[in-house]
């Protein structure tokens, strides 16, 4: 895997799920479900939208 990249898969209930794969192909990011593949790509875009400004907290 050369880059990182986001899956979009069908789960056992029947709904719309995605996680981010790291370049080593980890797994670093999971949603919830979503009961459209429409919903599920806007909860993608959200991600991209909002991560690149997202400050870091440490509690």
């Amino acid at each position: 895997m050369n880059n990182p990249k986001f899956q979009i898969f069908t789960g056992k209930d029947g709904q719309y799920y995605f996680r981010l794969r790291a370049a080593n192909g980890e797994i670093v990011c999971s949603s919830e479900g979503y009961t459209t593949l429409q919903s599920c790509k806007h909860g993608i875009q959200v991600i991209k939208d909002i991560a690149k400004d997202a400050p870091v907290e440490v509690e």
